[in-house]
């Protein structure tokens, strides 16, 4: 199990791979099993944005285990979360906001049981 880490310009936590382009986000979250996905949302004049992202975990059931919009993009964030928490499978969780210090702690340790 993999954790993706969605993101053009952050640096990738520990722990985590990262998918500098939607399409990389996607390709990950198709070929292999993910336990926690880190979405940003705006990720460049190139690329997609996390709402296509959103969209399209929602229209293939692509669901990770845990999602969390890291964005700084406050209508972002809410159209990724609206798209999302109401199609999530009972064993997914969204979350509206960060990665707490504590779950990236125990994602770079190896210690992560999601």
């Amino acid at each position: 199990m993999i954790h993706v880490y969605m993101d053009d310009y952050r640096r990738v936590p520990q722990g985590f791979t990262l998918a500098r382009t939607t399409e990389e986000c996607l390709l990950l979250l198709r070929e292999c099993e993910v336990g926690v996905l880190s979405l940003d949302y705006d990720m460049g004049p190139e690329d997609e944005n996390g709402g296509y992202v959103a969209k399209t975990i929602v229209l293939e059931a692509l669901f990770p285990r845990e999602i969390y919009l890291h964005t700084s993009s406050t209508e972002g964030r809410k159209e990724m979360f609206e798209l999302l928490y109401p199609a999530k499978p009972g064993e997914t969780a969204v979350h509206y906001g960060l990665i707490p210090e504590e779950k990236l702690r125990e994602i770079a340790s190896g210690a992560s049981g999601s």
